[in-house]
Parts: structure tokens; sequence; C-alpha cells
């Protein structure tokens, strides 16, 4: 597939979020994955890396023996929290809507003796983050921006933040500053031990 192809079929498969948000799925193949977590942890739905299947991962060096992958369905079925961030795009707030990122990691049984997240944008873009300050600063993993989903292309579908705002520490860096830790177009996490 030549690459045209391939962020057309993107954009296509963007444009059905809503739609699968209806579905029930458990994250077992029915649907398209949007999030893969990989490394140490306990609970899987699938199996390890293929060539074939994985190409953009292989394309960021990323293997894997065992992973759990999530849909959009999975995800919106998690608890969902609302933050309300002010941006570095246009410096205005934003309503952004998702499970928290500890929610996520609860329900694939991270290791206890994990203790960093390396979280990958579909750019390769990929901050590292310990996990007691994904927690600390409570990430979550954005499905909706301002009540819509967000599309491949944009700053979607899954955007890993959390509100700058109101964490003194963060809300005291300029605006263009607070998000370095936060990939948008997140679509893995390596947990690290």
């Amino acid at each position: 597939m030549n690459k045209r192809d391939f962020l057309a079929a993107a954009a296509f498969g963007s444009a059905a979020l809503p739609a699968l948000a209806q579905d029930k799925s458990t994250g077992t193949g029915r649907t398209p994955a949007l999030l893969t977590v990989t490394g140490a942890i306990g609970k899987t739905n699938r199996g390890p890396f293929d060539p074939v299947v994985d190409q953009m991962m292989g394309k960021q060096k990323i293997t894997f023996d065992k992973a759990f992958t999530f849909d959009f369905a999975t995800l919106a079925a998690l608890p969902l929290v609302t933050i309300t961030p002010t941006l570095e795009y246009d410096n205005k707030r934003h309503t952004l809507r998702g499970p928290r990122l500890a929610d996520v990691l609860k329900a694939v049984q991270v290791s206890p003796n994990a203790t960093k997240l390396a979280m990958r944008a579909v750019d390769g873009y990929s901050p590292a983050i310990s996990i007691a300050d994904a927690r600390k600063y409570r990430f979550i993993v954005a499905l909706y921006l301002d009540g819509k989903p967000m599309a491949l292309g944009g700053l979607g579908p899954l955007w890993a933040l959390y509100d700058a705002d109101r964490f003194p520490d963060m809300a005291a860096k300029p605006v263009d500053q607070r998000f370095a830790l936060c990939p948008w177009a997140l679509y893995h996490i390596g947990v690290q031990a």
C-alpha cells in the first residue's frame, strides 16, 4: 500500500469513529485497533509483532511478544473524564474527554515493577514519562475535542495529555512549553519496568 492510499484509508477509518462508539467490541479484532499497549503488562488480547500487519511499528523499531489493543469503543467504555486545558495552538481553553491513562494501564494490568511509559505518536514522536508523573498530572487518553471525535490528520484520534492549567508547576510555564510530554495521534504505549 502506498502512503497516499494509507492516509486515505486512515482518514476514512477516523471518520467512522462515532459509529464505532456504538459497537461494544472488546478490542479483539472486530473493529480497528487504535491503541496498542506493550511491555510490562499482565493482560493481553493479541500476539507478537507481525511484520506484515504492524508496518508502522516496524518502521519505528517497535517489536513485542504480547500486546493489548484498544479500539474506540473499548476506550470509550472506560470511565471518561473531562479536562479543559489552555492549548498552545490558539491559546484558548478547550474541552477534552477520554479515559484516564491510569485506567487504561489498570485495564492491561501493568506490572507493579513498571516505572516508565514511552508513548508514541504516528509521526514517531515518543516522549517518555514516569508512571508516577502520569498519575500525578492525571493524564487522559482524549477521544473527544470540544465534543467531537478527533480525526487522524488533526490531533487524533487519540491524544495523551493533562490539564496543565490545574498544576502550578506547569501553569507557570509558557503555554507552548506545557505539552512536550503529550503526543497527539497516539497509537502505542510501551510500558517499561
